[in-house]
């Protein structure tokens, strides 16, 4: 990181959005932020499949929501044996006017036409959520900068709140890769020393890769180059 770096900045936006929190399984309870499997998810789905994104493809993101609610959803749940369960209304948290920003360096023509003509639908959290990007050519300068509303690595910093969230899900979606994260759903002034930062300041920092090969029992417990 010597110096300035090209990067493209992806502005997703949607009305609603909701990431379910694995750790609760009665009730449908919001993350504050996508985890990063998820936006590597809409990324792939841009490609056209993972089988057309390199395995150590790698982004930065920030994360803000302009407000949360709840509403009522219907689950079907499974059927036992030659049974046919009712729907049941369940409650379901929200984010409410989302605003994901993505950083990608490398090959920046390669995902600018990817975004711009993405193959498959992009949706962030459920299927429904569908979103409206816009993608620009950035510069980004080295030495760090404020923490603001950035995921980070966990040991980036210690401001905000400290989240174990999925990095990466394996195709078959048996095996999950988890690493810990840290998010300041108001945002935070805290300086992060590493990494890059945008035109406002807001530090920019590489996550893991997302490809679901990290998920594989080979890659278990690796850590990213950095």
């Amino acid at each position: 990181m010597a110096g300035p770096v090209s990067a493209l900045e992806v502005t997703v936006t949607a009305p609603v959005a909701s990431f379910r929190n694995p750790l609760y399984a009665a009730v449908q309870l919001t993350l504050a932020c996508p985890p990063p499997a998820t936006v590597g998810g809409l990324l792939a789905a841009a490609a056209g499949g993972w089988g057309r994104v390199d395995p150590g493809t790698r982004f930065a993101m920030a994360f803000r929501a302009r407000g949360r609610g709840e509403d009522l959803e219907t689950y079907h749940p499974l059927a036992a044996a030659g049974g046919k369960p009712d729907p049941t209304p369940r409650g379901r948290q929200f984010l409410a006017g989302v605003q994901l920003t993505v950083w990608l360096v490398g090959d920046l023509d390669d995902w600018r036409r990817r975004l711009r003509r993405p193959v498959w639908p992009l949706r962030l959290g459920r299927s429904q959520d569908l979103v409206a990007i816009a993608v620009r050519e950035v510069e980004l300068q080295p030495g760090g900068g404020r923490q603001g509303h950035a995921l980070l690595p966990g040991e980036a910093t210690r401001s905000g709140t400290r989240m174990r969230l999925p990095t990466a899900v394996s195709l078959d979606r048996a095996r999950t890769r988890w690493d810990d994260y840290r998010y300041h759903e108001a945002g935070s002034a805290e300086r992060v020393p590493s990494g890059w930062s945008d035109a406002g300041g807001q530090v920019v920092v590489l996550l893991p890769p997302t490809h679901p090969a990290h998920a594989e029992p080979a890659a278990s417990g690796r850590l990213a180059q950095a």
